[in-house]
């Protein structure tokens, strides 16, 4: 087995993790290889450094150290070669992770051994109707937001070119069911289950009493329209980056995507019980 290590070298002991990780599966017999971005430079003993793409299109899978975010970024670089992914967690939360360090000789241990299981994670595709050659792919979420916090905007939201909602905020969230639990989540939107084939749509601070959270089938799609005239500029982002003007009246696009993420697993209930220990805060 040929295992990736994506250690995110801006977090303290990300590195170190990574060694640990590495003497672990060495001792396993994995074949290891360390994923560097341009510019970056750092070792971990037993590890091959390698490109990033080269180095996942090598491995069998792929480890990551880091937080979500860190997670994030290697399903995105890493979806033309749909490799698995492992997050070990240095984040705050790391809801995505299903390693912490302290588990990291068991859970090691058993991956090199073949040991787990595989949770298809679903994916959107998103576009802007005045480039529709200019696609992302979301894990977690897709946001329109405004820049100016002292105006609020106009949005409506279509499903399958019908009109489901009109409302004045600050913004919407469509995420889909693994981002039900990140930015939708705090602004008042249901948890999904992560095996649910279905897309949230969530309003930023409506200002109404009647714009609820709606949760779509995954085989709809989604358009969010900029309702008038905006005085300020409206942006719209992909799981928290590659921000996007909206031009006046434009319209965002959102439909399930044919590529999808597998995260590595150890127990069919991970979901929840990082619900339970992670959000829950027990």
């Amino acid at each position: 087995m040929t295992i990736c290590l994506v250690p995110n070298i801006q977090k303290p002991q990300a590195v170190e993790t990574a060694a640990r990780a590495a003497a672990i599966l060495h001792r396993q017999g994995a074949e290891l290889l360390l994923a560097l971005r341009p510019g970056e430079a750092c070792s971990v003993p037993h590890a091959a450094s390698l490109p990033l793409q080269e180095a996942f299109a090598k491995a069998d899978l792929l480890i990551t150290v880091g937080g979500d975010g860190t997670i994030l970024h290697a399903a995105k670089n890493s979806l033309e070669y749909a490799k698995p992914i492992l997050g070990i967690n240095l984040g705050r939360t790391g809801f995505l992770a299903t390693c912490e360090v302290e588990e990291m000789e068991q859970k090691l241990t058993l991956l090199a051994q073949g040991r787990y299981t595989l949770d298809q994670r679903m994916l959107l595709d998103t576009w802007s109707e005045a480039d529709p050659a200019d696609r992302q792919t979301v894990l977690n979420d897709i946001t329109v937001y405004k820049t100016d916090m002292l105006h609020t905007i106009d949005l409506c939201v279509f499903c399958d070119d019908v009109l489901t909602g009109r409302f004045r905020g600050d913004g919407v969230i469509v995420a889909t069911p693994t981002g039900s639990t990140a930015y939708s989540l705090s602004a008042g939107g249901p948890v999904l289950d992560a095996a649910v084939q279905a897309m949230v749509v969530t309003p930023i601070c409506a200002h109404s009493l009647q714009s609820p959270p709606m949760v779509f089938s995954a085989a709809r799609r989604l358009t969010i329209q900029l309702d008038g005239d905006a005085r300020q500029q409206v942006c719209y982002s992909c799981d928290g980056a590659q921000q996007r003007p909206m031009p006046p009246h434009g319209r965002i696009l959102v439909e399930r995507s044919q590529r999808c993420v597998q995260l590595i697993s150890f127990h069919p209930g991970d979901q929840f019980r990082a619900i339970d220990q992670k959000l829950k805060g027990r």
